[in-house]
Order: structure tokens, then sequence, then C-alpha cells
């Protein structure tokens, strides 16, 4: 079993959301910050759509599905709140860190 970054105990309520999202374990388990984010269209009405990276990860590693699992919103917000200023963007919407800030822009293609 993963040991989390952050302790059910711990966490706090960040955000009035509740619905679920797709996190890296290089997020979740590793501490690395959220370094790419985008939401695309939800499975169902608990999902938010949102999709959380480091940006660290290798092609090799995202093709393994366990290192993803589904979370709730509130618990990423928990271990990166540099996030909840974008959580209410639009689906389609595709975010990458601005280098050694907790500020994100849209990823330039």
């Amino acid at each position: 079993m993963a040991n989390y970054r952050v302790k059910p105990e711990d966490i706090k309520e960040l955000i009035p959301q509740k619905s679920y999202c797709y996190a890296s374990e290089m997020i979740t388990v590793d501490g690395m910050p959220v370094g790419y984010m985008y939401r695309e269209k939800p499975e169902d009405d608990d999902d938010s759509g949102w999709r959380f990276y480091s940006g660290a990860e290798t092609e090799e590693y995202v093709e393994d599905v366990y290192h993803f699992m589904m979370f709730d919103l509130n618990y990423i917000a928990n271990c990166d709140a540099s996030i909840i200023p974008y959580l209410n963007s639009r689906v389609g919407t595709e975010l990458e860190r601005v280098e050694g800030t907790d500020k994100f822009q849209p990823v330039e293609d």
C-alpha cells in the first residue's frame, strides 16, 4: 500500500466541490508539485474532469495504470493548493506551471 503525501487526519476542506479527479503518484506519494493539469469531459457526474501530473512522468511511467489513481479533488488541493484558482476552468483547459512560481499558464502548442 502506498504511503500518501497527505495523511487523512491532515486534510482540510479547501474547496467545496465534492468530485473526483485522477492524479499521478509523483504528486500523491512522491510529494512533487502539480506541473501540468488538464480538464477533459467528465466520465460521470462525480468526475471533475481534472487530471494532474507532476510533469516529470515519462511515457513508460504514464503507460502503467498503477501510477495513477482516482482521488477526491479536495485531496489534490491539499497536496498542492496552487491549483485552486484554476479549478473552475472549462473543459478543454490545459495548463502548465510557470517555473519557480505557484502560477499556471495555458499550454502553448
